[in-house]
């Protein structure tokens, strides 16, 4: 395996980086400044920290991966680097209750941590008011005062479903989307679960768990075969993720949107998620949208999200 790699995505220094090692690739977005000058003077001083700090990403988490496979519980042994600290921290307290691993918080507590690094390099009062990581769709964020961020959230014909608008005001600074034909494997039959919370890898492990809650268990449609079998280094070991969803009624994909819902609602007033957009099929559903919802499509800058695969585009 090659080591890791730097490129600029738009052609220039003054567009967005991509680090790539192995299976991990990072899109980073720095802006807002005082002139176009200090703008490009931040961009350049964070996209030097982002790499430095990203060079040892991969290392890091193999050393740890025993560890970072195993069921998460309460009071169980702690990491001992930071990124696998933030990823037992974002599912721990999922831990007590259902089967998780850290591995449902990588790609966010990567995002996390390459954030913290970019941000660790500059005074509070003297630093871009907002950097974006974007790790295949699991979106670490700073945000300062009159900064925003938007998420829109399309289906993989292009079809938009609406975006999320994120200012710094509100406690959101991650984003995450998980589901059935994403990069992970998944116990439930969502094509998609975006969801908000305090860093990207809550995210991540809240969109994991909602996602895992869609589901119509014994469904004659629905397909599951043990995840060892369909991913020989899978974290789920021979539990059943869903391989395959056919035809449902009306009713039957309320029914599972429902569920997930109820699991969203539970980890919401637990302080776990801040919203969330649940998708299967033809219908949808939005945890405490009122204020989060809207019906346009994401502006230049900001990043969709595209069911089922998981990934963002600018």
């Amino acid at each position: 395996m090659s080591g890791p790699v730097a490129s600029y995505l738009d052609g220039d220094a003054g567009g967005r980086l991509h680090l790539h090692h192995g299976p991990i690739d990072l899109v980073i977005g720095v802006d807002g400044a005082v002139s176009r000058e200090l703008e490009n003077y931040y961009r350049q001083h964070a996209y030097a920290l982002a790499y430095r700090r990203f060079r040892t990403v991969l290392d890091e988490l193999v050393a740890e991966l025993p560890l970072l496979r195993s069921p998460a519980v309460p009071h169980g042994p702690e990491p001992r680097g930071d990124i696998a600290r933030r990823m037992m921290a974002a599912v721990r307290p999922y831990g007590g209750d259902c089967f998780i691993t850290p591995m449902a918080a990588v790609a966010g507590a990567v995002a996390d941590t390459v954030l913290a690094a970019m941000l660790d390099g500059f005074a509070p009062d003297n630093r871009p008011r907002r950097i974006y990581v974007n790790n295949g769709g699991d979106i670490a964020l700073h945000l300062d005062a009159g900064a925003e961020f938007r998420v829109g959230i399309a289906r993989e014909d292009g079809a938009d479903l609406g975006a999320f608008a994120i200012d710094a005001d509100g406690p959101t600074r991650g984003i995450a989307t998980s589901g059935r034909g994403g990069r992970s494997l998944s116990m439930g039959i969502a094509d998609s679960v975006t969801a908000l919370a305090g860093s990207a890898a809550e995210a991540d492990a809240a969109a994991t768990m909602i996602g895992n809650a869609v589901d119509l268990p014994d469904h004659p449609s629905v397909m599951r075969m043990p995840a060892d079998q369909v991913k020989d280094d899978s974290d789920l070991g021979s539990r059943l993720v869903v391989t395959d969803c056919g035809a449902l009624s009306h009713a039957e994909i309320g029914r599972a949107l429902d569920a997930g819902c109820a699991t969203g609602e539970t980890l919401r007033s637990r302080g776990l998620v801040h919203r969330a957009a649940l998708f299967l099929k033809d219908q949808g559903r939005v945890i405490i949208g009122a204020r989060a919802w809207s019906r346009h499509a994401a502006i230049a800058g900001d990043e969709t999200l595209c069911l089922n695969r998981s990934y963002a585009r600018s």
